[in-house]
């Protein structure tokens, strides 16, 4: 069979809640360069071996002309796009009929590694059933850490995951879940999956998102993908083992020396 074609969509909203204008961060890479996080992120796109086109979605007039400056590629979408996969979804209704899968790479995960986009169109490709796929990354102790003082400070961190044995999402969460003892939670990759800010779709699974109302669970946890889980659609994981970096997103002010660190051991500029 044919390889399926993908796009990759990067939603980027100036407004947000928790880090206002956080696409126009400006973050340090090796050597102290300055680059904006979504610069960052669209080279994380381009990088992606296979893909036929990368846009930023986005409905601001600032990170629009940003993204023009640098040669990326914009498409505007509505004010009221309440999350990354709505506007994703609407992207696609004024793009057309771009690619067979559209991935989303949230703009605020610079530092997700390439190889992880062509993994989950591999396996959303090979499982019919599946309306997404998403990736969960086993935690290093680094990383746990991290979550552990994030929500120990009252601050929301990153998003964990929990799923079957056969690798099918069961509940996303801002929460550490699931529980552990003070002995799991020592240990060198203690057993809390991170989940990484990638979704891969098809094109139908994101108009059936966008014509559904937000589920409550959605709503509690602030949490997009669990609209999916809330009607009923099989979202599959990808277990990555540990990266070879913390891929930490940038959620909040106090994230920034942590993944300006990471891009200067990478020997990313």
């Amino acid at each position: 069979m044919p390889t399926p074609s993908f796009a990759i969509i990067i939603p980027a909203r100036y407004a947000s809640t928790r880090y206002p204008g956080k696409p126009l961060v400006k973050l340090r890479g090796a050597g102290g360069e300055p680059k904006m996080l979504i610069q960052r992120s669209w080279e994380c796109a381009i990088a992606v071996d296979g893909c036929t086109g990368v846009w930023v979605a986005t409905d601001d007039d600032r990170i629009a002309d940003h993204v023009t400056d640098f040669g990326g590629q914009v498409v505007m979408t509505a004010e009221s796009c309440a999350n990354g996969t709505e506007r994703c979804a609407d992207a696609i209704a004024r793009l057309g009929d771009v690619a067979d899968i559209i991935v989303n790479l949230q703009g605020d995960a610079p530092l997700s590694p390439s190889h992880v986009v062509r993994d989950l169109v591999a396996r959303l490709d090979s499982e019919p059933e599946l309306t997404m796929t998403t990736p969960a990354v086993r935690c290093s102790r680094s990383v746990y850490a991290h979550l552990a003082e994030d929500a120990a400070n009252g601050r929301v961190g990153g998003t964990t995951v929990v799923g079957t044995s056969t690798d099918r999402a069961l509940y996303f969460s801002k929460r550490l879940v699931p529980y552990l003892s003070e002995k799991d939670a020592q240990a060198e990759f203690p057993p809390i999956s991170l989940h990484l800010g990638l979704y891969a779709y098809r094109p139908d699974a994101l108009r059936l998102y966008n014509g559904a109302q937000a589920s409550q669970l959605e709503q509690l946890e602030g949490l997009e993908q669990l609209r999916f889980l809330d009607l009923g659609l099989a979202v599959g994981l990808v277990h990555l083992d540990p990266l070879a970096w913390d891929s930490i997103e940038l959620n909040n002010p106090s994230d920034v020396p942590v993944i300006e660190r990471i891009l200067a051991e990478r020997g990313i500029a």
